[in-house]
């Protein structure tokens, strides 16, 4: 048990790196995503409902009828199943500015992830790219307290106690809350960033 404490504790620069790479992967493969479509709707709830990124798109106040004629968010009627086209709601989501909007916060997730990975030789680029994943992750957790679809939605059925809205995650919401370690981890390497920094100006 000895051994292993000062083995890890000899290897938390290595493993601070590994945090960093970790960060670029999800940044690069999750910002690359947003190029293509699925990805692009599958984040409008997020954005249409949060106070700081609705302006983005065109359609966020617009409110439509449903088939059993109740007045709803428009989003709501123009989802596209993962994996299936419809070429009306690509056409909707074309009009809104879903797509790019995407291609531009796609770019920016990208950079963030790019200046992270950086950091293991430039702790300046490293610093910024941590406090930006700190930011980021800040705006993710903040869907939790405005997008609906954050929490299982009250679909009937006879339950002993209720099982949906607050604290029941959907699987949106599980996605989001997930965001918390990335939001530690911008913190770490940040602040590891900043050691480096300080003691090159000392």
């Amino acid at each position: 048990m000895k051994s292993l404490a000062f083995f890890l504790a000899s290897q938390q620069s290595n493993f601070i790196n590994l945090l960093r790479i970790s960060i670029f992967v999800v940044m690069a493969w999750i910002g690359g995503l947003k190029a293509f479509h699925y990805e692009a709707e599958g984040i409008v709830p997020f954005v249409t409902n949060s106070p700081l990124m609705s302006f983005f798109y065109n359609n966020s106040d617009k409110t439509a009828l449903n088939e059993k004629g109740e007045s709803v968010a428009e989003y709501t009627l123009h989802k596209n199943p993962e994996g299936k086209i419809v070429q009306k709601n690509i056409d909707w989501h074309q009009e809104n500015g879903t797509y790019l909007f995407a291609y531009g916060l796609g770019t920016v997730i990208c950079i963030i992830g790019l200046f992270v990975l950086l950091g293991i030789w430039f702790p300046k680029i490293g610093m910024i790219g941590g406090l930006l994943t700190f930011g980021m992750s800040l705006v993710t957790l903040s869907f939790l307290i405005t997008t609906p679809e954050a929490y299982v939605p009250n679909l009937g059925g006879d339950f002993p106690t209720p099982q949906f809205g607050f604290p029941y995650l959907s699987g949106a919401g599980r996605l989001v809350i997930k965001d918390i370690i990335m939001l530690a981890g911008g913190l770490i390497i940040a602040s590891d960033s900043a050691r480096k920094l300080t003691k090159n100006y000392s």
